[in-house]
């Protein structure tokens, strides 16, 4: 069976279940937490997958040798939330549920450029998630998650669609100015929004 047969029959048998178990298990773990926006799951696409096991280091070589095994977000969850204080305390209140694999705060490389900001981590999954009836063999070890505020969320979304989306006009070098731009524009909202929030909770 091809690489694309063998992920269809997993993205089918297992990861849409068990997408749909963790989403109901993290909603139901954070449910006394305030300014959730939204909790989702879902399986990796067939196509992204794909794209992602085909991809290439520099060189010229495989970057997975075993795409099966080695792709950690076959699986992967996104919490939405109003604030940066928000994002630390959900992060926190996760990894009393589950052992984290890695876990890291993604910035731009340079602190004089904007870019792609973003809490993420990646868990193993909890046995009770998982369905022995299951073909262990399809079975992924582990998820990842990505924590946001809402202002992060808005932008990386808009940022894929624009720019990384293949088969378009590519962007110039001052359209990207323009993306790092919008993200300096967001990183400034969430900062403003949550000095505004710790004013008001302040005791």
């Amino acid at each position: 069976m091809t690489l694309e047969g063998q992920y269809r029959c997993r993205h089918d048998q297992v990861l849409l279940p068990i997408a749909n178990k963790l989403e109901a298990f993290l909603k139901e773990i954070l449910s006394d937490h305030p300014r959730i926006d939204r909790i989702t799951t879902r399986p990796k696409s067939i196509d992204r997958f794909m794209g992602k096991a085909r991809a290439v280091t520099r060189e010229g070589t495989p970057k997975y040798e075993e795409p099966l095994h080695q792709i950690q977000d076959q699986v992967g969850a996104r919490i939405i939330t109003f604030y940066k204080d928000d994002v630390e305390h959900i992060s926190t209140e996760v990894q009393r549920y589950f052992h984290a694999i890695e876990s890291k705060e993604v910035l731009p490389e340079n602190d004089w450029e904007f870019g792609y900001f973003g809490n993420h981590h990646v868990l193993a999954f909890p046995p009770d998630l998982i369905d022995p009836a299951y073909d262990q063999a399809n079975v992924p070890f582990c998820f990842e998650l990505q924590i946001k505020t809402l202002f992060q969320h808005a932008w990386s979304e808009a940022n894929h669609d624009l720019g990384y989306k293949p088969g378009h006009q590519p962007l110039e070098r001052d359209d990207l100015r323009q993306l790092a731009y919008t993200s300096a524009q967001a990183w400034g909202a969430d900062r403003v929004f949550n000095e505004l929030f710790q004013k008001r909770h302040a005791v």
